[in-house]
């Protein structure tokens, strides 16, 4: 508990002791008029001093409506009319709610914070020989930090130094450690696991990624779902009109006795119930409640490796029916891999170049590996990557690359051509063309066509998986938009399950697409697009909902999207949604709660049933239980 929260406590016990202490003495000594009153107001000004300052404040302020103003005049009221243990029981009662919604409040923003306690204490730098702790905000970019087993690496950078396991699971909720080795890139956050490194920071700490996912959980508040936005301005409203009507029903039933029914007018009961209305009719239950959902909700979802940037974004996917993704680097891990390697038999036991005691299938990879082993381009790294040992670059002359088509070298004095279908019919090579979905790359020698190898995006392991549980999850439609060619497009949907692919497309033509399926969907339902963040931007912002995946350390991502999954399984989409829809089935649940036990009070309050025990029920009760409800957001246990 916080010093404010024991203070408060302490209040509650004492004045409750004193009502004990009081009740019993009466019953001894029975006392009327002031000195009661002044025995009263003792146990009353210690527990209920502080709203009643509150409330003052607030009407000089021009903020009279709210349930401080409601819990003053409802016991200042009951005390005028000579209710003066109902009167402290009510600010007593009141206040024990008060204390448990605070606790249960701030109980519920330490385990979020606990959630996300990734940010970094200090970085260590060496000087003089010896290692020094300074603030990660003193650290500048290009600076060696030291990063010791047991410690959060402060900075974004890239190991010069050193190898070790990384804990990534602050970050992205995945429990597999991952291998770093100097040359990696590292990011704020993770966890130093096993050995010692050294690494050259490449940002500083208010745009590493640690600090941009703090800063974006921290103001994930700010931006409200319609639920939040309603309950606001529902107690607006509904406070005044609360308050007007209490004043009616404390002056309209004792006027009309009097004129119409010739009877007393009975003002002490009129305004008894009158101030039992008030009592009953403060809103706090959905004022608290329903934000702390939402708030547990967000924080649920960080567990996961999901980042929310606000509950209007978490509300809406609870509404999601039609989801589009890219293909390169979220539905596949864009990374191109050799698949297959075919031999033009005929043309290679006619020349004998392929007799040198190697599989033929190794000694023509091995060919278009040294032709490409100058380029950078993903195509070229994937034959390095698929030849086994290291490649004689000194075998290998005259490279000339032609934009668009490929490459031709020199390879122990052998012309060699390596390339797309372009680059064969520029030469004039006879080939055979390969159909299989994917990149074809074909190669000759002396002008002679020896084969191809067939190059492709390797599919996620767990993406078949996701389109089915995002089905199962209420998805109507899944879509893919890709900018390869249609047979790679087609093979990779068929294979998991994507009901409508479109291929050949440009950045442009995507959100031409999407703005297509935005027209073709309900008004009910949200559009999610999912994408890498990067060169899907206009996307991201088009859609309903965008999602950036693989967005570890993307500022792109980060800024674009509207969740970030700050690992790429697209299997936690359909969680996302799962933790959406729990968090507004309990905000529903509240509003339902509150809403009909107060209104139920309320008529019998008005009509004299409920007296003010009832009335503590209807606001601190109901509070209270929603308050308990609102915290089951934060379990993902039946999730993970």
């Amino acid at each position: 508990m916080t010093r404010k929260q024991k203070k408060t406590l302490i209040r509650i016990l004492v004045a409750a002791a004193l009502m004990v202490v009081l009740q019993i003495m009466l019953h001894v000594f029975p006392l009327t008029g002031l000195p009661l009153l002044l025995l009263y107001m003792v146990p009353y000004l210690i527990i209920g001093y502080d709203i009643l300052r509150k409330a003052f404040l607030g009407i000089i302020h021009g903020e009279v409506f709210d349930e401080n103003f409601l819990m003053a005049i409802a016991t200042v009221g009951a005390i005028a009319l000579g209710e003066y243990s109902e009167g402290v029981a009510v600010m007593l009662f009141y206040q024990i709610g008060e204390l448990f919604q605070s606790y249960a409040v701030g109980k519920s923003r330490s385990n979020i914070t606990a959630l996300m306690d990734i940010r970094p204490d200090y970085a260590n730098i060496e000087k003089n020989g010896e290692i020094e702790q300074i603030s990660p905000e003193d650290v500048k970019i290009g600076q060696t930090i030291i990063v010791r087993p047991g410690e959060k690496i402060p900075l974004d950078g890239v190991i010069i130094e050193g190898s070790s396991t990384i804990n990534t699971s602050a970050l992205t909720g995945e429990s597999i450690p991952r291998d770093a080795e100097t040359g990696d890139e590292v990011i704020s956050g993770c966890v130093n696991m096993t050995g010692l490194l050294k690494i050259q920071t490449s940002k500083e700490f208010g745009e590493s990624t640690v600090s941009k996912i703090l800063n974006l959980v921290e103001n994930s508040s700010m931006k409200k779902s319609k639920s939040e936005n309603f309950i606001s301005k529902f107690a607006r409203v509904y406070t005044p009109a609360v308050c007007i009507g209490a004043a009616l029903l404390a002056i309209l039933p004792p006027l009309a006795r009097m004129l119409f029914m010739q009877m007393e007018p009975a003002w002490g009961t009129w305004i008894f119930r009158a101030l039992t209305f008030l009592v009953i009719s403060c809103p706090c239950a959905l004022v608290i409640s329903i934000p702390l959902s939402f708030f547990g909700g967000i924080g649920a979802a960080s567990k996961c490796g999901i980042l929310v940037k606000g509950s209007n974004y978490l509300e809406a996917l609870s509404e999601s029916g039609y989801i589009v993704f890219d293909k390169t680097g979220t539905l596949t891990k864009g990374v191109f891999r050799v698949q297959k390697v075919y031999v033009q038999k005929e043309n290679a036991d006619k020349s004998g170049f392929f007799e040198n005691g190697k599989p033929a299938e190794e000694s023509l990879l091995e060919m278009a590996a040294l032709a490409e082993s100058y380029s950078s381009h993903p195509i070229s790294i994937s034959l390095r990557e698929a030849c086994a040992g290291d490649l004689n670059k000194d075998r290998v002359t005259d490279i000339e690359e032609t934009g668009g088509h490929g490459v031709t070298a020199r390879i122990d004095g052998n012309e060699v051509a390596v390339g797309n279908a372009k680059l064969m019919k520029k030469l004039n090579i006879a080939y055979e063309e390969c159909t299989d979905p994917g990149t074809i790359v074909y190669v000759a020698v002396n002008q002679m066509y020896m084969g191809c190898i067939l190059i492709s995006d390797v599919i996620k392991e767990n993406s078949k998986e996701a389109i089915k549980a995002l089905k199962e999850s209420g998805i109507r439609k899944a879509v893919m938009l890709t900018g390869d060619n249609k047979a790679v497009a087609e093979s990779v949907g068929r294979e998991i399950n994507i009901d409508e692919i479109h291929s050949e497309l440009l950045p442009a033509d995507k959100v031409t697409q999407v703005e297509a399926l935005l027209n073709e969907k309900s008004a009910k339902e949200k559009l999610i697009f999912v994408g890498d963040g990067i060169n899907d931007a206009p996307v991201l912002t088009r859609a309903d909902i965008g999602i950036a995946m693989g967005a570890l350390g993307s500022d792109a991502a980060i800024e674009a999207a509207d969740v970030v999954l700050m690992d790429d399984d697209p299997k936690k989409i359909a969680l996302a949604i799962k933790l959406s829809r729990r968090c507004l089935r309990i905000v529903y649940q509240n509003i339902t709660f509150a809403l009909l036990v107060k209104a139920l009070c309320l008529i019998l309050g008005a009509v004299g049933i409920a007296n003010m025990w009832i009335a503590i029920f209807a606001d601190v009760g109901v509070m209270v239980i929603a308050v308990l409800n609102a915290t089951r957001t934060l379990n993902t246990k039946k999730f993970m």
